[in-house]
């Protein structure tokens, strides 16, 4: 790629600077959990209609989503960049999502900017609830990947990584039924619901020591009874089952259910155990793509941890896996607050709001539209990403 694209898409980018910092400090202060992204959703669709872009929401089945797409001079392979911008629970965006969202906004409205000498096409894809819900994998379900060449996203961390160390999650909710009676007076004519998920949690604390290192189960109590003389009718929890790939996975969610049906059995209960109907998938990392963004990553002047030293820092998920499978993608890191700082952490929250958020707002969007249109304009690169996928899928030696 000439050198006059690259410093394009890097001045406009920094032409967008201001823009792009408020909207991700708007959605920073505004966090929206799954599902319910609406500000989120408005206020990046809001700068795109602003730039003379044509957006739809409501996209792929899902109320918060939205596309916009990007016509280069001629055919050639599409590329999708995918934001996010969902939040947690009590602690705001401590993943970092108003990042995510801001660098594919920066990196799509970069490339706009140089769209007469790509070919091709741009398709920037909302992509809510990541952190509950699955929501790339129902957008894929229902034909957002279809014709897609290539997917590429930023996530922001503590140290900046060519890829996200990511593994497979199972959701699901388990809810215990018994029967209420008074807790003195008369607790023999109780069935405590209560019983049978600590038996439950007990079993799967038992069941952790029988695991593979690579596999996590853990979960939460969320409804646990209405009061101590009151032997509880219903009780519920959540738990996250995690695994290496696939395979493993399909192997350990029957024996976290074998322990919530000993739960039950043990308490006398009836017990509903309803997984959820997505799986996350682990992230197939397309590395020429990967070793391209850090490489522009690096000529911002950032320094990347080898990937074979990540592994010790622990493995997370994302939906981004279940692309990942589908097509060549990729999903690097970008550093905004100190190493000791972990993600889903209120400390975490407040740097991605911070100036090192800002920055790695554009740095994400510059590198990501730079390796983007890497992809587009070279024959060589687009035969070494579908090339490393097929290999990663088994489709060819």
């Amino acid at each position: 790629m000439s050198s006059a694209i690259y410093d394009q898409i890097s001045a406009r980018v920094d032409e967008l600077a201001d823009e792009l910092i408020q909207a991700s400090h708007d959605i920073h202060a505004n966090p929206e959990l799954a599902f319910k992204e609406y500000f989120a959703c408005e206020t990046l669709v809001a700068v795109l209609r602003k730039h003379d872009l044509e957006v739809e929401t409501g996209v792929f089945t899902l109320e918060t989503a939205f596309e916009t797409q990007i016509k280069g001079n001629e055919a050639g392979p599409t590329a999708a960049i995918l934001a996010e911008y969902d939040a947690l629970p009590g602690i705001g965006h401590a993943c970092g999502h108003n990042i995510i969202a801001t660098t594919a906004l920066g990196a799509t409205l970069g490339l706009q900017a140089v769209a007469d000498q790509l070919p091709g096409q741009i398709r920037l894809l909302g992509t809510p609830a990541e952190e509950k819900g699955g929501g790339k994998e129902l957008m894929a379900r229902a034909g957002a990947f279809d014709g897609v060449d290539a997917a590429l996203m930023i996530h922001p961390a503590g140290v900046n990584l060519a890829s996200m160390p990511c593994i497979c999650v199972a959701e699901v909710e388990v809810i215990y039924h018994g029967r209420a009676s008074h807790a003195s007076a008369m607790p023999h004519k109780g069935i405590n619901a209560l019983d049978g998920l600590l038996l439950a949690y007990q079993a799967i604390a038992n069941l952790r020591q029988h695991i593979r290192p690579t596999e996590r189960i853990h979960g939460i109590i969320t409804e646990g009874g209405a009061a101590p003389n009151i032997v509880p009718d219903r009780t519920s929890g959540q738990f996250y089952v995690r695994a290496a790939n696939e395979n493993d996975l399909a192997k350990l969610k029957p024996r976290v259910s074998a322990c919530f049906e000993a739960g039950a059995k043990g308490s006398g209960c009836d017990v509903d155990v309803n997984w959820a109907g997505v799986d996350y998938l682990d992230l197939n990392t397309n590395w020429p793509l990967a070793d391209q963004f850090q490489m522009h990553a690096e000529t911002l002047g950032r320094e990347f941890v080898p990937f074979d030293q990540a592994l010790s820092f622990g493995a997370g998920s994302t939906d981004m896996g279940n692309v990942s499978h589908r097509v060549p993608s990729i999903h690097p890191m970008l550093a905004v607050a100190p190493p000791n700082v972990v993600i889903h952490n209120a400390e975490f929250a407040k740097w991605a709001g911070s100036s090192e958020g800002d920055k790695a707002v554009l740095d994400g969007a510059k590198a990501l539209a730079l390796t983007t249109a890497d992809y587009l304009l070279s024959p060589a690169l687009q035969d070494q990403a579908r090339n490393a996928y097929d290999v990663s899928k088994g489709l060819t030696a």
